[in-house]
């Protein structure tokens, strides 16, 4: 990786790493004394929470879309002012109307501004050769959690949860808006015609691109993206109660629960290193098997393979994130890759801002036997993996960017 494409790399994880940090990982320090401020019920926090990765879904599309056309330098641009703007309105907030108000334009950053934006930007730089990118910033942002949780704790237990609101608020205009803004610009693109992304061998893309986009393969995919961030979003809400379920003491569980995010980041590395070299379905698919098995032995085995469980989860899931940049490049190419990220994401977000409270509900009347239920959603797309051929190696030309 060349200094010029590392620089992009740390100037884009270290924003993203803000961006996660702020949003998806807030409510879990502060939901409990700002519902308590606010005068609502801790559940009404989190409901707001689920509305925001609502409209995080419906908005992806057009962002992906805006950034296909755009480059991802003023898109993430406008996502940090989008941030400071929502976060700034949840500090002011006086009732659950102006909550969930807040919450809403929080949904906006969060769709526009996380993950999908940041590749759908490293491929309107470097075409087929983002991979390598897109890893090192899921490597640089999977930190996002140890470095907000502590931060959000320390600025709440010093300034109350407003002043932890307003803190945030700064740190994306004064961090986050000039670290997105040393983006590289790509240069603006025509809005495509209709069905240009079927026709891509005609338009006037610095990349040679599939003909027609294979509508199973897509569907098939979908489908994976949103199982896999259904199970990762359950684990995340519910894992220490999943481990004090099979048994595991209440000490123990919670240290067991912190092995998933180191075990994320090596994850991550496997990909960057032995994985790299192989079609992002290979690593999909290694990934894709890690959970069930890791769930399976939970179930069988109890408590004392807890922290196997956690560290296969863990790691699949780092592998994932990574192939949800990197596998819809391989398999469909760069032509219109904002707007199908944001597309096939769609489901998947709808799918996760369900998932704390359905499997909750599961955990509740069914206890440990819930894990049954994670490994046949994560055995249904490791089918659908299977179910999706390789394409042929594209034939590219070389790719430039300012």
């Amino acid at each position: 990786m060349g200094a010029a494409r590392l620089h992009v790399v740390t100037t884009l994880g270290t924003a993203q790493t803000l961006a996660w940090a702020s949003s998806y990982y807030l409510p879990a320090v502060l939901a409990r004394p700002m519902a308590a401020d606010v005068g609502v019920a801790e559940p009404t926090v989190f409901a707001a929470f689920s509305a925001a990765l609502v409209v995080s879904a419906l908005i992806g599309p057009q962002a992906g879309r805006s950034i296909d056309r755009w480059g991802g330098r003023p898109v993430l641009m406008a996502t940090s002012g989008a941030f400071a703007l929502g976060l700034a309105l949840l500090a002011l907030a006086s009732g659950p109307f102006s909550l969930f108000a807040a919450w809403l334009v929080m949904g906006v950053a969060m769709g526009s501004g996380l993950y999908e934006a940041a590749f759908a930007g490293l491929v309107r730089l470097y075409g087929h050769e983002a991979r390598g990118a897109i890893t090192g910033i899921t490597l640089i942002a999977g930190f996002a959690s140890t470095v907000g949780w502590p931060l959000s704790a320390a600025l709440e237990h010093a300034f109350g949860w407003r002043g932890a609101c307003w803190a945030w608020t700064g740190l994306h205009l004064v961090v986050g808006l000039p670290l997105n803004a040393w983006v590289p610009r790509a240069e603006a693109r025509p809005a495509p015609p209709p069905r240009a992304a079927s026709n891509a061998s005609h338009a006037s893309a610095p990349v040679a691109e599939s003909p027609v986009v294979p509508w199973r393969s897509a569907v098939l995919l979908a489908w994976v993206f949103a199982v896999t961030l259904f199970i990762s979003t359950a684990m995340a809400a519910h894992l220490p109660h999943l481990l004090d379920a099979v048994g595991s003491a209440p000490g123990a569980a919670i240290a067991i629960g912190a092995l998933v995010g180191p075990a994320q980041v090596a994850g991550r590395l496997l990909e960057f290193g032995l994985l790299r070299q192989m079609h992002p379905l290979i690593s999909a698919r290694t990934a894709a098997v890690m959970h069930p098995l890791g769930a399976g032995l939970l179930a069988v085995l109890g408590a004392p393979v807890a922290a196997v469980f956690a560290l296969l989860h863990g790691a699949g899931n780092g592998i994932l994130t990574i192939t949800k940049g990197t596998l819809p490049l391989a398999l469909f190419g760069s032509a219109g890759y904002g707007q199908r990220q944001g597309l096939l994401m769609l489901p998947a977000r709808l799918g996760q801002a369900l998932s704390p409270w359905l499997f909750g509900l599961l955990l509740v009347r069914f206890g440990a036997a819930a894990l049954w239920f994670s490994v046949a959603l994560a055995l249904s797309a490791l089918a659908a993996l299977l179910l999706i051929p390789a394409p042929e190696a594209p034939h590219e030309s070389p790719h430039r960017h300012t």
